[in-house]
């Protein structure tokens, strides 16, 4: 066993990320991660510091030829069945994956955006004298139109989620990757970080001035039955910015879960899996918003005002996050 392997091996009995034992060795994360992905090799004083550390000797960590010591001999010991080794072909395999489906779901999120358009158009139109649909048609026809963006989203949601749903231990369970399999992850977001940056940038901006067409109509003051229109224009535009964003954060997670970084670390990991109510709590929240949105929708009528449900909910969502993610801490 190189002094790579022996290093990802110590590190992880004592329970420690490699955040902590940077933190102990007064070295940065990337040094350490350097160190277990056989890119870089410790200067002495380092090795002399983690024998310290370990508790084992110099001779162990830096001869090849010594045999693994047991559980026994190092300071703190920690299951190693709790670590799932993953492997460069299964790492391959999985980023391939995320690629492939990652504009899918981009694209699933993007017909939910753009579900209500056609019902804001038809709305907006038939409240013109000229228009050949009556307000009631129009209703029904738009209702339908959002019932089969609805419907196409899921179509698309299911089946990539299954293929996913392969890869779902890597959000679950404390994972170890192969020798030399962090160094390639690594690079391959390093390489996709511009990109990743330039793609949120776009999104974030589109996002923000999709509202010009609203703010134009306002500074304009024309008919009334052009704001559904401009409603719609708004979500077009918007829903073109999130399609950017959702399939970058996609690709960028997949590196996150690899290596175990973000909201994925090994201590995150493992409060997640002892179980929380926050899930449970999203699920309702997300219910009771649907339901609102539907049930003051039909009961007002005001289709093209009551859109603005989603974006208040979207806004509360992240409070809703903090507030019980520091209760669960606590």
């Amino acid at each position: 066993m190189i002094l790579a392997d022996k290093i990802i091996l110590l590190r992880k009995r004592n329970g420690w990320s490699q955040e902590e034992l940077a933190e102990r060795l007064d070295v940065s994360r990337q040094a350490v991660s350097k160190w277990e992905g056989g890119l870089s090799v410790p200067d002495l004083n380092k090795i002399i510091g983690m024998s310290t550390l370990f508790g084992v000797s110099t001779d162990y960590l830096l001869k090849d030829s010594l045999e693994e010591i047991t559980p026994s001999e190092t300071q703190d010991t920690d299951d190693p069945t709790a670590y799932r080794s993953v492997c460069a072909e299964e790492a391959n395999r999985y980023l391939a994956t995320v690629r492939r489906v990652s504009h899918r779901i981009a694209l699933g999120v993007m017909l939910c955006m753009l579900s209500p358009v056609c019902l804001l158009l038809l709305l907006g139109f038939a409240e013109n004298p000229s228009f050949f649909m009556t307000e009631p048609l129009a209703t029904t026809v738009g209702l339908i139109t959002l019932l089969l963006f609805v419907a196409g989203a899921v179509a698309i949601f299911v089946p990539n989620g299954l293929l996913l749903s392969e890869f779902s231990y890597l959000e679950q369970e404390r994972i170890s990757l192969e020798y030399g399999v962090q160094g390639i992850v690594e690079k391959q977001r390093t390489e996709y970080a511009p990109q990743f940056r330039t793609r949120v940038t776009v999104g974030v901006l589109l996002c923000i001035l999709s509202v010009l067409p609203l703010l134009a109509l306002s500074v304009l003051g024309v008919a009334d039955w052009t704001l559904p229109v401009a409603l719609g224009g708004v979500l077009v535009i918007c829903s073109v910015g999130v399609f950017i964003v959702v399939q970058a954060c996609h690709i960028n997670g997949s590196y996150q879960r690899l290596l175990q970084t973000g909201d994925y670390t090994a201590e995150k990991k493992s409060r997640n899996k002892k179980g929380g109510v926050l899930d449970a709590v999203q699920s309702a929240y997300w219910g009771i918003v649907t339901a609102l949105y539907f049930v003051i929708s039909f009961a007002t009528g005001a289709w093209h005002l009551t859109w603005i449900i989603w974006v208040v909910a979207g806004c509360l969502d992240p409070l809703l996050d903090v507030i019980f993610q520091n209760r669960e801490r606590k």
